[in-house]
Parts: structure tokens; C-alpha cells; sequence
């Protein structure tokens, strides 16, 4: 279960990343006070690579350190043993942005610790719900959420213009608090970069100097709101790599770089090894239905888009895509009055 705190540990607020486990000893639930309630709640370090937010947060808290939170803040910092390594997760841990409930993973202890946490803060109440990201590719800074809900996409769109809607993973923060109360995920770039930790520590601040969200429409021209429509795997039975010519899938060298970019039919995104003539790509879509058929297709040794689509979270990380995947497909998602 998470340690639950109604303080600032000491040293909270200077302490790096990967002290965090020593400091905090595990996953660590902190309730502080402000003048509004009931509370924003913010969650950061679900993998333990994507320091931006809880360096957006120290930055935040030591702004406010004599002086009153305009809003309660409830702040769960997750997996600082990964922390600790600086990786997305240990070896034989579950993905802390997987085990919220709604999970589709087998049952695990840390299953129990994030259904304990959602019901704390259901309990409390919750203003708000804002979970904090790094992407390793490139990627603009961008807000995700998991319902067409005007105080949704409000909310995420005081991060940025650019919003993206899906259902698929299951088992994340912001779709497990999406139950009651308005969540979003905010994707902040690549570790490391200062500006990221800036637009991180004053979106949570102007989050908690809200009074309120408002429900009346987002105006069609202020968001470019997508949808994922597919999550892309790359087959175990291949080996692949970005400047390896003894891989069997010979990915193009910045791949990253067509993340939200319209592409047409027909791009090429990978070669594969000579004699290979088998799809090493697999399309899942919100169902969980394999639909690699429809967007992907073989054209002698190439890897090619068979359809119009936008990439997102496209990586060159390959640990991150053997742990979790390539990448994500979008589409355009019309609103009311577009």
C-alpha cells in the first residue's frame, strides 16, 4: 500500500529523482492544504524516466513555501524505485500507468495499491485530476484526455491546443479518476529539457487557481483535438533497430520525426532483412481488435503505410517499445460546430 502523508517530507523539495526511494521509501500518496477544496490531484513519476513532473512540482511548492496553496493538493509520487535507476520500470514490475483501475493485467499488488489510492481521493473529493508525462520521441507538448467532456477538454486545453482522446491502454491514471472528476494526461516533451519543467509547474499552477471548469463548448478553432484509433507493436519474433543492418526490421533512422504529421499512403517506415516476408507491425485498435490489414502493408522489403494517418509517441527507444509499444495512430476528431 502507498505511504500517505499529510506533510512535506524534509528534503522533498531539493531532493533528485532518483533519492526519492531512499527519501519517501516507496510510492507516496501527500495530502497538503490550501484555501479552495476539495483538492487537485496530481500524480507524477508513474515511470520512473519522466522526471519532468516531479521537478515541475518541486519547482511549484518551493514558490508557495511560506505562503498559502490557492488550492488543496494532493500529490502521489509513484514508482521511485524505477526512479532510483532512471527507468520506465524494473524488471518484473507491472507499468505504474497500467494498474489503475479498469486494468486489463493480471491481478499484482500494485493493481491493489492505485485502487486504494482512487478510492482515497473519490472519498475526499477531486477537483481535478492531472498526470504528468515525458515522451521519448519527439513529440509537442500535448494534453490527452479519455471523454468528449467539454470540462475535459477545458481543462486540457489550458496545457495546450493539441489534445488527443482515447480509450486504449486501459488501466491509467486519468481513466480511473475520468469516474469522477475532470482528468487529463499532459505529455511535456523529452526528459531534460527546461522548458518542459517550465509549461509543467505553470500549468499546475493556474490548475490551482481555478475557482472552477467550465462546462460551456471549447470553440472549434481554439483545440485540434485527435483521436487514437490504434496502438502499434512490433512482433517479439523480430529483432529491429534504427542503424543495425543485421536487424530484421530496419526501422527509417528518425522515425520520430513523423509524429503528428499527416502521412500519406504509401510512407515507408521500415526495410526488412532479405527473405523476410512476413508483417513484423501489429495495429490494435480501442476494441483490441487486430486491424494491421488496415493500416499497414508490404510492398517488396517495405514497411508502408496503407492509409492516410498521424503517428503519435513514435520512439527510437527500443527498450520502451519492447515494454510497452512503437507508437500510437490518430485521426482528425471533428467538434460540434467545426
Amino acid at each position: 500500500m502507498p505511504r500517505e502523508l499529510d506533510n512535506l517530507p524534509e528534503g522533498l523539495l531539493v531532493a533528485q529523482p532518483e533519492q526519492l526511494a531512499d527519501l519517501l521509501g516507496g510510492p507516496t500518496l501527500i495530502h497538503l492544504p490550501g484555501r479552495r477544496e476539495p483538492p487537485l490531484f496530481l500524480s507524477v513519476l508513474l515511470h520512473g524516466n519522466e522526471t519532468t513532473g516531479f521537478l515541475a512540482v518541486q519547482k511549484l511548492l518551493q514558490h508557495y513555501r511560506n505562503r498559502e496553496l490557492p488550492r488543496a493538493l494532493s500529490l502521489f509520487i509513484g514508482n521511485v524505485e524505477a526512479a532510483r535507476h532512471g527507468v520506465r520500470r524494473l524488471a518484473g514490475q507491472p507499468d505504474y500507468n497500467r494498474v489503475w483501475p479498469g486494468s486489463e493485467l493480471e491481478p499484482c499488488p500494485e493493481q491493489r495499491m492505485m485502487a486504494k489510492i482512487t478510492d482515497i481521493m473519490r472519498a475526499r473529493g477531486c477537483f481535478a485530476s492531472v498526470d504528468v508525462h515525458n515522451n521519448t520521441g519527439i513529440n509537442p507538448h500535448y494534453a490527452c484526455i479519455n471523454r468528449i467532456d467539454q470540462r475535459f477538454m477545458r481543462l486540457a486545453s489550458l496545457f495546450s491546443r493539441t489534445l488527443v482522446y482515447f480509450i486504449r491502454p486501459r488501466g491509467v491514471q486519468s481513466m480511473a479518476f475520468a469516474d469522477f472528476c475532470p482528468a487529463v494526461t499532459v505529455e511535456c516533451g523529452k526528459v531534460g529539457q527546461a522548458t518542459g519543467v517550465d509549461h509543467a509547474r505553470e500549468y499546475l499552477d493556474a490548475c490551482l487557481h481555478l475557482s472552477d471548469i467550465p462546462h460551456h463548448p471549447v470553440a472549434s478553432g481554439d483545440v485540434n483535438l485527435y483521436h487514437t484509433v490504434a496502438t502499434v507493436y512490433v512482433s517479439r519474433a523480430f529483432s529491429f533497430g534504427f542503424n543495425d543492418p543485421d536487424a530484421d526490421v530496419r526501422f527509417i533512422e528518425d522515425l520520430d520525426r513523423l509524429n503528428f504529421r499527416e502521412l500519406p499512403a504509401g510512407t515507408v517506415l521500415a526495410t526488412l532483412r532479405e527473405g523476410l516476408a512476413e508483417q513484423p507491425l501489429q495495429a490494435i485498435d480501442e476494441q483490441g481488435e487486430d486491424v494491421t490489414e488496415a493500416y499497414f502493408e508490404l510492398a517488396g522489403n517495405e514497411v508502408r503505410t496503407r492509409r492516410r494517418v498521424m503517428p503519435s509517441m513514435f520512439t527510437l527507444d527500443e527498450r520502451v517499445i519492447r515494454q510497452d509499444c512503437l507508437g500510437y495512430l490518430m485521426e482528425r476528431y471533428p467538434l460540434a460546430g467545426a
